[in-house]
């Protein structure tokens, strides 16, 4: 059904078959399209191999401009090792489908124009057509991708651009956007605290979904002053669990679903206040105020929206 939506999105069948018949033509006065860059690089063969398998070959022979985080063999070979696999056949085509969209971003993005932040890929959510999951660009250090390193930047093709990149991006989770924002690393440590007895990587990676409102660490920071404490392992266990199981509500709501004065009712069962009057913000059960400081972060199991105050129950 992506597939499908995503032809139809993208351009009609009609001019992409007029396309496709110069596919094989070399045209020497500049570049091909993406699909004919990758043909020319042996070391992005298994990512048009995985491209034909998942019928999206001829999505990069158009005229649509796009771009492409494109991983290499290395990439590919380490993925089938991690998921149990000998070789790309035995991947479900509707598994390799999401993951190779999760890779595309739509237009010609070239790595002077990335910024640190979330761009949207073109995989949707669930069954939404318009709702797309999400990528985390961090230009700290280098060019990363959500977890992979852009090792080759700014491939020109006629369609768009190529970077290619040493790792295969499976879709996003809610947990693996917290991972994958070194801004979040506070969120990170106290959801992996040893002695909570909540596995909360495990209950936040499954189905949900889940609407996470994700403290940002100028707000664990400011927490730890309020409290009069130096770090995270001085709050009680009970305490801290209290605390993350209250930034989590069920549900995929996103930041235009959210309305003035609404009650959300969190995991820990308790409930804040939605105050949109001069910019979005939470009111907790304290009556501290929090700001929604980014919002639709969008993962395939829910949503994240930072905020800068750490709520509490």
């Amino acid at each position: 059904m992506k597939k499908v939506l995503l032809f139809a999105l993208l351009f009609g069948a009609a001019s992409l078959f007029s396309v496709a018949c110069n596919d094989d033509d070399d045209d020497n006065d500049g570049p091909g399209t993406i699909l004919a860059e990758l043909n020319r690089n042996p070391n992005l063969s298994t990512l048009v191999d995985a491209l034909e398998a998942a019928d999206l070959d001829q999505v990069f022979n158009g005229s649509q401009q796009l771009t492409l985080f494109a991983p290499d063999n290395a990439a590919f070979a380490k993925l089938l090792t991690d998921l149990g696999f000998t070789s790309l056949s035995q991947v479900p085509v509707d598994v390799l489908t999401d993951v190779l969209l999760n890779h595309v971003v739509a237009g010609e993005v070239k790595s002077g124009s990335l910024s640190t932040g979330y761009v949207p890929s073109l995989l949707t959510y669930g069954t939404t057509t318009d709702v797309y999951v999400n990528l985390f660009v961090n230009l700290a250090g280098g060019v990363k991708i959500n977890d992979a390193t852009v090792t080759t930047a700014d491939v020109d093709a006629s369609n768009g651009v190529i970077h290619v990149i040493n790792k295969v991006m499976l879709p996003a989770t809610v947990v693996n956007h917290a991972v994958n924002n070194p801004d979040f690393s506070s969120l990170v440590a106290a959801l992996t605290r040893s002695d909570l007895g909540v596995d909360y990587v495990t209950l936040l990676s499954g189905t949900g979904p889940f609407t996470v409102f994700a403290p940002n660490n100028a707000a664990f920071a400011a927490l730890l002053t309020e409290l009069g404490l130096t770090n995270l392992s001085q709050i009680p266990a009970a305490t801290l669990n209290a605390v993350l199981q209250y930034h989590v509500a069920n549900g995929n709501v996103r930041a235009e679903n959210l309305t003035n004065g609404q009650v959300v009712t969190t995991l820990q069962t308790g409930t804040f206040t939605v105050n949109l009057t001069g910019g979005a913000k939470i009111l907790d059960a304290k009556g501290r105020t929090s700001n929604i400081i980014a919002t639709n972060v969008q993962g395939t199991n829910g949503v994240v929206h930072a905020i800068d105050k750490v709520l509490l129950p």
